[in-house]
């Protein structure tokens, strides 16, 4: 089989964003990401050494001068010594370990340099995703014309509903090339024209953005609050993370992922100067309508106006969803909202993945002991990671 991951940026922003501050906070640390299938599918036999066929490829990507180029014009808060750190970088799939019971189940852990091991996370998701689609029939019964039609009607009703829109739907698109027809027909839709209530903010899969001359979206993930509890503590972590990632990017990427351990923690040490610096936060988990109302009331409490932050919603949105939730924050805050599998694999027939590879261990520098990193969330379903680990924290946390 042909190779699925072609570009060195058919990844999202975020793995370079976060690569970038752990580059400049954490050079020396190890972690270990581990495979988390939420479905508990079950893969076909063989799956595993497919799998580890499309790793392998994965040593003949680098990045293009033409790649280089574009994130200098359109991530201008990234310094060029680390776009001489990217022509150098190559992936190692001796980073990667993929196996398969008897049952099916597939176990994939990926571990080695932080800096280096962050940039598995969206290849092998959308490999593994785009593997199965091809393995149930669903790249085959594919009806390009009928999915470009269904693209252009949610489109149309995205932008006529107001909404402020980008996409985030690489780890779990169906196929490359549909992922690419999407954004295609977005960027069709919204030029075509002037007066839509709603607005295509981008996309987070750099490569495309690059192709159709988008905005790359993308600032962190929970991963580095993850891996700074284990430095700095549950109640602390998130100040400590706010306060380097500001310093890392000099106050540009300013929507912080708040969640990783839920809205209490992270609500209990929210300063009025982090606040204030930061241009906005994430709701990726929780009831949205209830974070919306936590977030006015916490903004209102430090003495800052709500209308002037924005919102990113990104918590498994259709349309449905993100309209009613647009209109229930009527002005309140900038809403916006990051969408991914509604819009990658939203295919007639086709059932999405729902598949996330998650930190799980981590140390500072090689001389020192391995620590447990998990993800509590405002989900349950969401909390990933050493149960026991779980359990202490939540009691902790009341």
């Amino acid at each position: 089989m042909e190779a699925i991951i072609k570009h060195f940026t058919d990844n999202d922003l975020y793995t370079f964003t976060c690569q970038y501050y752990i580059l400049e906070t954490y050079p020396r640390a190890e972690v270990e990401y581990t495979f988390f299938d939420r479905n508990r599918q079950k893969y076909p036999e063989g799956f595993a050494a497919l799998l580890m066929e499309q790793i392998r490829y994965m040593r003949e990507v680098a990045v293009t001068d033409e790649e280089i180029a574009f994130m200098e014009r359109k991530c201008q808060f990234l310094p060029k010594w680390y776009f001489t750190f990217l022509k150098g970088y190559r992936f190692n799939p001796g980073e990667v370990s993929v196996s398969q019971d008897e049952e099916g189940c597939l176990a994939i852990t990926v571990k080695g340099k932080w800096f280096s091991a962050i940039m598995w996370e969206m290849p092998v998701l959308s490999c593994i995703s785009e593997l199965m689609h091809r393995l149930r029939g669903d790249i085959d019964r594919y009806d390009e014309a009928l999915e470009e039609e269904r693209a252009r009607a949610k489109a149309e009703r995205i932008f006529g509903g107001g909404l402020v829109l980008g996409d985030m739907g690489t780890r779990r698109r169906m196929s490359f090339a549909h992922h690419d027809m999407v954004i295609r027909v977005m960027k069709e839709v919204w030029e075509s024209r002037t007066d839509w209530p709603g607005r295509f903010t981008g996309t987070s899969n750099v490569w495309l953005a690059m192709k159709y001359d988008l905005v790359p979206l993308g600032t962190m993930s929970h991963q580095l609050i993850s891996f700074e509890e284990n430095v700095s503590g549950l109640f602390e972590c998130n100040f400590n993370v706010m306060k380097k990632f500001s310093d890392v990017f000099d106050g540009d990427n300013g929507i912080y992922l708040y969640d990783c351990f839920g809205d209490k923690v992270f609500f209990g040490n929210l300063s009025k100067r982090m606040a204030m610096m930061y241009k906005g936060l994430r709701v990726d988990s929780g009831d949205e309508f209830e974070q919306t109302d936590r977030i006015i009331a916490k903004y209102e409490d430090l003495g800052i106006d709500p209308a002037t932050k924005q919102v990113c919603y990104s918590n498994g949105l259709d349309i449905d969803k993100a309209i009613k939730i647009h209109e229930y924050v009527n002005g309140r805050v900038l809403d916006s909202y990051g969408v991914g599998t509604f819009l990658t694999c939203d295919v007639t027939g086709c059932d999405p993945m729902n598949i996330v590879l998650k930190l799980t261990r981590g140390r500072i520098t090689e001389r020192r002991e391995w620590h447990d990193c998990v993800k509590l969330s405002c989900n349950t379903t969401k909390t990933l990671g050493n149960e026991e680990k779980c359990r202490y924290l939540l009691k902790l946390l009341g």
